[in-house]
């Protein structure tokens, strides 16, 4: 019986760098069933319906590198994996993921493809896998479908689980500078932002450097006005009001008019500006307090207020706000004007993803009305110009406009508090002049700050604030990286892990080393089931303590999991067996699992190198692949790789005449007779002398001083070598 269909039989999530590519992505093995024998350009009216659906297709370059070369592939005739994979990505984009690797490819029999994704958050893109193979489907067998119902969920999603564009743009500038990130709460923005020792941690716009004393005196507007003023910042004169009584006569003492705000309110809310009459006093103490534990009245400074974000004590970025106001047209009302003149702007909306708010009647706007004789519902005459706000988004970007003066008075402000991001709100005339000239204060002091209006400004040029605190959390030469050993190959892995961590640690360093025998923290046997897989190497990277990483990962590991960390210091290939097979994952061949063990080798860093057997010409092809430095062990000093590499001045490690041999530039150093090591004495299998020299080039590459490593080997295994040669109690 005929079966048209796509169904799935298999999808991993691959978490780090694979076989396919260095990120995160969705595999998908599917079937298409009897669609092996329908390539599209059969398939009446599929072209004319998936164009249609998904006119952006267009954009799709594919295998001819050119605008539309997707859709002419469809035109000419391709297979539904294919498809499904441009689908995806395209849905993805929709939603507001764009880009993305992706790939289609033979799955080992009839009909079964493997068809990988970009994965830029898991559920987001299972959930447009699935849509997409619906879309196909309902392309083949015209059938509707609903495009714009099926994006708007997508976006929904990736708007809910995706990260913040505030903690995102710090994301992307550690990437910039190829510091390694970590998204620690599925669908929330903390992140860690480095390795082991080497990390800092952000929630948005606060880091593990914000002193929590800090962001307590930020939030009392009282104390933050002590503060500053006993140190020289100008604030506005005022003090703390207990009743609505309290509050008027505070007022009549300033003088009118006044500004009345929460004592510990945030995010501008409860804040009345220009209060001139004691009606209006006594209303906005009344909402005041509802969003705060107490009331602040203070003098109200003329002018606009201006939001400064500093971050370790400069200027990053500065806006400005700005009054809004409709103006009338004779026939609309005041609520009406709001939504037709400033909530159509696109720029406004509910989501991070807008740089300004929608404007609502709240209780300032209620009194700004009021003060003019009017109300939400009433209809100003054509060309009357009515003030809705006085202080909205800071939406305009004055960075380049600030004052040095106005600068140094923010950074002052921010080390006053103790934050090590702040944003500052002063109202001053004029940024571009000196605060103190034109009577301008600093009315506040946050932490946490939004980012969003410096990322996307209304008017005015975005500014890198995500690289101004990566930049402060990592100053230049700072990695965030702690030395990583990864390790793959057929046989032999185990041993070279645990063997090379008796040899960091020999270098008195925090050693963390996940492997088949268990996870090992320092000297601590923490964990003795299987830990050669994702799980553990993630815990092991969250590990404050960890100064070394090494890592056994196998090639179902890789297959199933992908690596952990997205770049390493020391690759080790120990060797390939052609004879390993992995049927679920369709590898049958000793090229397709060449393409998985490379990928140990395809992560190390410029600065690394790769440690590779001499003895396996698989693996001496890899050599190539590696960004950084190639060392190569060989149990026969002999062997015309090592030879040609040493040759050239290069680094390797091997046997010759019993001895243990590394080979450098510089010349030859006999570390150690093959007599004197115990981890081979244990037994005459000649795996052991490989193991031995891997664990020695990587504990090499590593910088672990000669005379270390030649201690290392004569210690490795002793004990276990004199227990084997005590004779047995009867």
């Amino acid at each position: 019986m005929s079966k048209r269909d796509i169904e799935f039989l298999k999808i991993t999530h691959l978490s780090g760098p694979n076989m396919w590519t260095y990120r995160p992505v969705l595999e998908a093995l599917i079937d298409i069933h009897d669609l092996e024998d329908f390539p599209s350009n059969t398939i009446p009216g599929f072209y004319e319906r998936l164009s249609t659906w998904l006119p952006s297709l267009v954009e799709h370059r594919c295998s001819y590198e050119e605008r539309g070369g997707f859709l002419r592939r469809v035109q000419e005739g391709t297979w539904p994996g294919h498809i499904l994979e441009h689908v995806t990505l395209e849905l993805q984009n929709l939603a507001g993921l764009p880009g993305g690797f992706g790939k289609a490819r033979d799955g080992g029999r009839r009909g079964v493809y493997k068809v990988v994704v970009r994965a830029w958050q898991e559920d987001v893109t299972r959930a447009a896998l699935a849509a997409a193979r619906d879309l196909v489907m309902a392309a083949i067998e015209d059938k509707p479908f609903d495009v714009a119902g099926t994006i708007e969920r997508l976006s929904d999603m990736a708007d809910s689980l995706c990260l913040g564009p505030s903690t995102a743009s710090i994301v992307d500038a550690a990437d910039d500078r190829d510091i390694p990130t970590i998204r620690l709460i599925p669908d929330a923005n903390l992140v860690q932002i480095g390795y082991g020792a080497a990390m800092r941690r952000i929630w948005t716009a606060e880091t593990d450097r914000t002193s929590a004393i800090a962001e307590t005196i930020s939030r009392d507007k009282d104390l933050t006005k002590s503060l500053l003023s006993s140190c020289g910042v100008p604030v506005p004169e005022g003090r703390e009001v207990d009743s609505a009584e309290d509050a008027w006569e505070a007022a009549q003492d300033i003088g009118l008019p006044v500004c009345v705000k929460p004592l510990d309110g945030n995010h501008g809310r409860g804040v009345f500006i220009d209060v001139k009459t004691q009606e209006e006093v006594e209303q906005a103490f009344a909402i005041a307090l509802d969003e705060g534990s107490g009331v602040l009245v203070e003098r109200s400074i003329p002018g606009t207020e201006h939001r400064l974000l500093v971050v370790g004590g400069k200027l990053a970025a500065a806006c400005r706000g700005d009054m809004v106001c409709v103006v009338g047209d004779g026939k609309s009302s005041i609520r009406d004007l709001i939504e037709i003149q400033i909530n159509s702007d696109p720029r406004r909306g509910p989501t991070e993803l807008h740089p300004l708010s929608l404007i609502r009647i709240d209780s300032a706007a209620t009194m700004e009305l009021t003060r003019q004789g009017l109300d939400a519902d009433s209809v100003p005459p054509s060309g009357k110009e009515v003030l809705i706000q006085r202080n909205a988004n800071h939406a305009f970007d004055v960075t380049d406009l600030v004052h040095p003066d106005n600068a140094a008075l923010a950074a002052l402000a921010a080390r006053i508090i103790g934050l090590d991001i702040a944003g500052i709100d002063l109202v001053a005339e004029d940024i571009s002049k000196p605060l103190l000239e034109q009577g301008g204060a600093i009315v506040e002091v946050n932490a946490g700050p939004s980012l969003l209006m410096h990322l996307k400004p209304a008017i005015g040029e975005p500014r890198p604030v995500g690289k101004a605190i990566v930049d402060h959390l990592f100053p230049e030469g700072d990695s965030g990286r702690i030395p990583i050993v990864g390790i793959t190959g057929s046989k032999g892995k185990t041993a070279v892990a645990r063997f090379l961590g008796h040899l960091a640690r020999l270098s008195g360093k925090y050693v963390a080393e996940a492997s088949s025998d268990g996870l090992f923290l320092d000297r601590r046997h923490v964990q003795k089931a299987d830990a050669a897989n994702w799980r553990a190497a993630h815990r092991v990277l969250l590990n404050r303590a960890a100064e070394l990483a090494i890592f056994e990962n196998g090639a179902r590991a890789i297959l199933g999991e992908g690596l952990a960390y997205d770049r390493c210091q020391v690759g080790v290939v120990t060797n390939l067996d052609p004879d390993e097979k992995h049927l679920d994952f369709a590898i049958d061949e000793p090229d397709q699992l060449y393409k998985v063990l490379r990928t140990q080798v395809d992560v190390v860093l410029k600065s690394g190198a790769a440690v590779l057997n001499a003895a396996d010409p698989q693996l001496v092809e890899m050599a190539e692949l590696s960004d950084g430095e190639v060392i190569f062990f060989a149990a026969d000093g002999a062997n015309p790789v090592i030879a040609e590499h040493t040759g050239n001045g290069r680094r390797a490690v091997f046997v010759r005449a019993g001895e243990v041999i590394l080979a450098a530039a510089g010349g030859e150093t006999r570390l150690a007779r093959l007599a004197d090591v115990p981890a081979v004495q244990l037994g005459d299998e000649a795996y052991r002398i490989d193991n031995t020299l891997a664990a020695l080039a990587a504990g090499w590459a590593l910088d672990i001083p000669q005379e270390l490593l030649a201690a290392g080997i004569r210690t490795y295994g002793l004990e276990e070598l004199q227990a084997a040669k005590r004779p047995r109690k009867n």
